[in-house]
């Protein structure tokens, strides 16, 4: 099964919604997940700040990866898990966001930050990552 078999799976089970591309829209997503990568790399932020905007970054890279194929998820985990079929990405990052993912629910949700530098670490490294390989494929669809 290829990935775009993989993504019409999740679109008859419900995960996914089929949706015509929208060039502005991928744009506009990449635009934001540069601005918070950047600003999450400042040390001058406190923990929670830099947690939250390369969490965020992250999430509007997998979503411009998603979008750009089609689709659309309301379910944040969901996009993140789709990596592996948008971008061809490993599963090691995918696995990571998802921890992420976990972690910003804690925090947003129950008010619990676990206040881990090497994650944070980990998460700016991959979304650096992330954010070439969305670059790179919107490049080479031009």
């Amino acid at each position: 099964m290829n990935s775009r078999d993989n993504l019409e799976n999740l679109v008859r089970s419900g995960g996914l919604k089929a949706e015509p591309p929208d060039r502005k829209e991928s744009e506009g997503l990449l635009r934001s997940a540069i601005d918070r990568l950047k600003d999450a790399h400042s040390p001058a932020l406190s923990f929670a700040s830099r947690f939250d905007l390369a969490y965020n970054a992250a999430h509007a890279l997998a979503l411009t990866a998603l979008r750009r194929q089609g689709y659309r998820s309301d379910k944040r985990y969901l996009v993140f898990q789709c990596l592996v079929h948008t971008l061809d990405m490993d599963k090691a990052p995918v696995r990571l966001f998802a921890l992420c993912h976990e972690r910003r629910n804690l925090a947003e949700y129950e008010g619990y930050m676990d206040v881990d530098e090497a994650l944070l670490a980990d998460l700016l490294a991959a979304a650096d990552s992330l954010l070439a390989l969305v670059q790179k494929a919107m490049a080479e669809a031009e």
